[in-house]
């Protein structure tokens, strides 16, 4: 009877993930959290990026005060120095995630990984936290494009995860996230019914409105991104027309077409410069 159940409980766990071994922590540097359903559940774990993005500090134009205080900041990290969790919010296409990926191809040499997890898997931050807390490495935990509606769980997870919990942050994780939001919730005409106003004029916010900044205000450090100007878009346009080998005088000859690309698009943005300079480079290089 052992026998036979041992060798159940042997076949069920070949359909368990396994975890990461030391040659895999070792040999990666970025990962992503993952859930897989099973008979016992849905269960969290940790997946190595085979392939990591290659973008540097330097392929990011015209971001130069955000790219040096992620830079900073995150050189203090693996410095064990203070350092802060970071929001990036604005203009779609305007370098936010980008920035985060540059900065683990700038330090991962130094120690540096990056663990990306979805929206939906926010419940798990701290299961996540309790494994990379085991580890030597430093640690970005990266949500991108994060936004919430009203009551979603995932919303007071990042919360305790900040700043909220009773158990004490873990020294080798910071939380970098980017979004649209600034605030990262939908907001409304009817919130601002919520703040008082005293009799000298002071303006009180209430409850509604409290609750929609509590979660950002957590990030120690907000980095704004805005929409380039044209110069400094067809300059973007110009980077990356050089990367894939055209010559000035081709470049010169492509910058009339890319205002066409970016006026049908609706936007200029280091997105779709990048978009334009791999569709005008693949028909002229």
């Amino acid at each position: 009877m052992n026998e036979k159940l041992e060798q159940l409980l042997n076949h069920l766990e070949t359909f368990l993930p396994k975890p990461l071994t030391e040659d895999e922590w070792k040999s990666s540097t970025a990962f992503r959290w993952r859930r897989r359903d099973s008979i016992f559940g849905s269960i969290g774990f940790m997946q190595p990026v085979k392939h990591v993005s290659d973008i540097t500090f330097d392929d990011l134009k015209n971001i130069d005060r955000q790219r040096d205080a992620i830079r900073d900041n995150t050189k203090n990290f693996i410095q064990k120095k203070p350092a802060n969790n970071i929001l990036l919010t604005g203009a779609r296409g305007t370098g936010k995630s980008s920035l985060i990926k540059a900065s683990l191809h700038e330090f991962a040499g130094q120690g540096l990984r990056l663990v990306e997890v979805e929206k939906d898997h926010l419940t798990d931050l701290a299961d996540i936290a309790d494994i990379l807390a085991e580890r030597p490495e430093r640690f970005i935990v990266f949500c991108d494009d994060l936004s919430f509606d009203e009551g979603e769980s995932g919303y007071k997870a990042m919360k305790s995860a900040l700043d909220g919990s009773v158990s004490a942050q873990v020294d080798n994780i910071l939380i970098y996230a980017t979004s649209n939001r600034r605030h990262l919730l939908p907001e409304y005409m009817k919130d601002n019914e919520s703040y008082a106003y005293g009799e000298d004029g002071e303006i009180h916010p209430g409850e509604v409105v409290e609750e929609k900044i509590s979660l950002s205000e957590r990030f120690g450090l907000w980095l704004s991104f805005y929409p380039p100007k044209q110069d400094e878009y067809l300059a973007i346009v110009a980077h990356w027309l050089t990367h894939f080998g055209l010559s000035a005088a081709q470049i010169e000859a492509a910058r009339s077409e890319a205002l066409v690309w970016a006026l049908e698009r609706g936007s200029r943005s280091g997105r779709v410069a990048w978009q334009f300079a791999k569709h005008w480079a693949g028909s002229h290089a």
